[in-house]
């Protein structure tokens, strides 16, 4: 029985596998085009507090704050982790 787990696990470690890679390229570029963003929203929202728009100024940092390091990016990271340690759980399981 453990051997038919064994065989249906097999394909899903392929495609996690090649999952896990084309998540981690595409997140490395969006990564630096979402940070240049980021410094560019923040930049906006400082022109908006200095013209006294205190509100759009609020709304321009909350979207620069997301869109920053430890915003979105940082939870497509954690997933892309989590594919990962299903990955090599699922590996570990196939060999032992």
């Amino acid at each position: 029985m453990r051997l038919i787990f064994k065989i249906i696990a097999a394909p899903f470690v392929v495609v996690l596998t090649i999952l896990w890679a084309v998540l981690v390229f595409l997140f490395a570029w969006a990564k630096t085009i979402v940070e240049i963003a980021s410094g560019i929203v923040m930049i906006l929202a400082i022109i908006l507090f200095i013209s006294k728009q205190t509100t759009g100024g609020i709304v321009f940092a909350i979207i620069a704050f997301l869109m920053s390091p430890v915003g979105i990016p940082l939870i497509a990271e954690w997933l892309i982790d989590k594919i990962s340690d299903l990955n090599n759980a699922l590996k570990n399981f196939i060999t032992t």
